[in-house]
Order: C-alpha cells, then structure tokens, then sequence
C-alpha cells in the first residue's frame, strides 16, 4: 500500500457508503470536486475501477464490493480503538521496562511501583532483575537502575536513591580466633567472603577514608553469588565479609557480626535511573518522576 492510500481508501467507504458523492462531500465536510479528484487517483493506482457512477446513483463495482468486505471491518475497528483511547482522558498508557539489581529492586523500586501501578493502571511495567550491567538499548528497556559509577557515559543519570554505605564484618567466634584488622591491608591475611558477580569475576573491595582510595583483594574464603549466603556465612564465623550497611544491620544491632574498618567506610553515591539520550513517552515520563518524586526527602 503507498503512503496515503488509506485516507483515499477510508474516503472511497465514506462514498460507497452513502451511495452519493454530495452526501460524503457534506459528511466529510470537502467538496464534491476533492472527493471525484481523490477517486480518480485512488483508482488509477489500483488499476480498476471501485464505483460505478450515473448522473442519478453512485454504487460500488464487484471489484469494489469485495474490497469493501476487507476495508470496512478495519476503518470500523479503528474507530472503536480511536473512542477507547479518547475515553482514557488523557490517562497514560503503554509500557515501561526496567532492569535492575536485586538490591535496587528492594530498596529504590518496590517501594514506589504499588502506588504507580495503582495511579496508573493502563501503563504495564515490566522489571528484570539481573545483576549484569545491563545494554538498555541492545535489550530494549526504557532504562536501568544502577550504582552511578558504573554507568556509561553516554547514558543519562538521574539520583534515585540516597548515598550508600558499605559495612566489613565478621562475627565474635571468627574475631575470636583472629585479631581484627586495622587496616585495608590487612585484609589479605584473613579469611574473606568474597561475591563473584553475574560477569565472573570476584567484586573488588573499595575502600575510602579522607579521599585516600584504596582498593584491595580479601583473603581467600568462600564464595558465592547470594546476598542472603554471603550474610549467612559471615555469622557462621566463616570469615570477614564486605556488603552494603543494610543488609547487615539487624546482625550487626544483636551483636553476631561486629563492624571493622569503619572510619573507612566512607558513604559513596547510591542508585541511578540510567537512560539513553532520547525522547521518553509519556507513561516512562510519569515513571521516571515517580521514582525521583519517592527518593526525596520528606
């Protein structure tokens, strides 16, 4: 079909419709010589004739009968879709897709996606969590929600998150056995629970005390790709563990894991909604100020 030719074929209903060129004129609200100059167009690109026209009637031809037996179920479903769309006000609708780490699904995310889903019924959301880093445009999602250093820089990056906190642990059995360390350093002649990540590798831990940058490789010990382990081994006395604050912060508040290194321990910047740089739609638009709306300060 050539661009257009719909319009001209919607117009060639309207005509066989009323059976009159002048009734079509007046309904569509053109004139009788714009209807005649479309047909003769629509059917010059056809190659056949759709209507057959006397000075008293106008009547689809056979070929125009079968057409119309095509044509007038879509215009008539397209105009249904067109009323359910005018009904919704002004509503959002569409989809969103989301990748994101397990921890920023927890802490950033849940915590606003009822209230969203709620308000915004008609907008389907869609989240992946995963805890690769994530190519939004290869995996055609709206945007991911990760810590902003690891971001590219061709992305956008919004704040969606408060700063973040890393805590080092280990329980009273494993530092009775072992003198805790003082520092950074020290760390290699310990036991250390270490998380591979989804890429392989073994996560690095950083370390930050007065703008002195120190990243080291922990001692050799278990490892795993839970966060829930990870805690677990840690208050088993398996070794020392490196984690964000908050997934040890009821161990650490009863007293079986014991906080080290802390004036290194630095707060650092949290969660970022991550995107490229192109027009959002309107229900991505509304997301996106939602879960901005939810990270600040009451």
């Amino acid at each position: 079909m050539r661009p257009g030719q719909f319009g001209d074929l919607a117009i060639f209903a309207a005509i066989a419709a009323d059976r009159s060129f002048t009734r079509a004129a007046r309904r569509l609200g053109v004139t009788q010589s714009a209807l005649s100059q479309t047909m003769k167009r629509l059917e010059g690109q056809l190659g056949f004739r759709l209507l057959s026209r006397t000075t008293r009637s106008v009547a689809p031809t056979a070929a125009g009968e079968r057409l119309l037996a095509a044509l007038s179920p879509a215009l008539g479903a397209l105009d249904k879709e067109i009323e359910a769309l005018s009904q919704t006000s002004g509503a959002a609708i569409g989809t969103v897709r989301i990748t994101t780490g397990k921890h920023a699904a927890d802490t950033v995310l849940w915590p606003m996606l009822p209230a969203f889903m709620r308000l915004h019924p008609d907008v389907e959301v869609e989240v992946c969590v995963e805890d690769a880093m994530t190519d939004v445009v290869a995996g055609r999602y709206d945007a991911g929600i990760r810590l902003g250093e690891r971001l590219e820089k061709d992305m956008i990056a919004v704040p969606v998150g408060p700063r973040l906190r890393v805590a080092v642990v280990a329980a009273p059995v494993y530092l009775g056995d072992h003198p805790a360390p003082m520092e950074p350093a020290d760390l290699a002649g310990h036991r250390c629970i270490a998380y591979r990540d989804a890429n392989g590798d073994l996560s690095p831990w950083s370390f930050d005390r007065g703008g002195h940058v120190v990243t080291v490789a922990p001692g050799r010990g278990p490892v795993f790709n839970d966060g829930d382990l990870l805690v677990a081994a840690a208050v088993e006395g398996f070794g020392i563990l490196y984690i964000l604050e908050d997934l040890v912060a009821a161990p650490i508040a009863d007293g079986r894991l014991t906080r080290l290194l802390e004036p290194w321990c630095e707060p650092f910047a949290g969660y970022h909604l991550y995107f490229p740089n192109r027009h959002g739609t309107t229900a991505f638009e509304l997301f996106k100020e939602a879960l901005r709306a939810s990270a600040r300060p009451c």
